[in-house]
């Protein structure tokens, strides 16, 4: 009750103070690349139920049918030329406020991931995902908040993900999901924007040394 209601103040402040940042972007957007403003996509939410996830669009329309699909690499052609700007630092990902406050979507939980994704992980994920909500942010985001690189630095990018990527992250999830407190949740809000400032900082490795640390150097946690 205490999570959901901090959800609906600190988003609708959010999306307040975001307001003068979100119009010049949305503008740019509109007459750039296809002229598409937000993108919408399919996600699984709490209960294994399907919601749509709210960004600002990064790329091509038909992206995730074109190229690696759903897998999105480092330099990706498919990146709009201020998608690229966008992602980098996490702009694309603010109109989630949105998300957060209908309720579909927590500040902190598990990354949503798209129907076909959920499909890749181990049962004990989606145990997760019975329970919680996802969230912008979390221990996933985190420690994969460069994915792209990581995917694009490996011999077989696909391989990469559902033998390495997918089962570390089932695997953190879990982690939290039986550690998780509010006050949890509040120091992953500011430990996100730290690694934003900071992108090679152990620092949720120093506030919380029992998350599991399986290929904490290839990931750069």
């Amino acid at each position: 009750m205490i999570k959901r209601i901090f959800d609906i103040i600190f988003s609708a402040i959010a999306l307040l103070i975001l307001i003068p940042l979100f119009i010049p972007i949305m503008i740019i957007l509109k007459f750039s690349g296809e002229g598409e403003i937000f993108y919408r996509q399919k996600r699984i939410g709490i209960g294994c139920k399907p919601f749509y996830i709210t960004k600002f669009a990064t790329m091509l329309k038909d992206s995730p049918n074109i190229g690696t699909g759903e897998i999105t690499l480092k330099n990706d052609p498919r990146v709009l030329p201020i998608g690229a700007f966008l992602r980098k630092t996490k702009i694309n990902e603010l109109p989630q406020f949105w998300d957060v406050f209908i309720g579909t979507m927590s500040f902190v939980g598990p990354r949503p991931q798209t129907p076909k994704t959920v499909d890749m992980f181990p049962e004990k994920y989606k145990d997760v995902l019975k329970q919680i909500k996802p969230g912008i942010t979390g221990v996933g985001s985190i420690i994969f908040r460069d994915e792209e690189t990581i995917l694009s630095s490996a011999k077989d990018y696909d391989a990469c993900f559902r033998n390495e990527v997918i089962p570390y992250k089932a695997d953190l999830e879990v982690w939290y999901n039986e550690n998780r407190t509010f006050l949890m949740d509040i120091i992953l809000c500011f430990i996100t924007a730290w690694v934003i400032l900071k992108p090679k900082s152990q620092t949720l490795f120093k506030i919380y040394p029992s998350i599991p640390k399986q290929n904490t150097e290839f990931f750069g946690a």
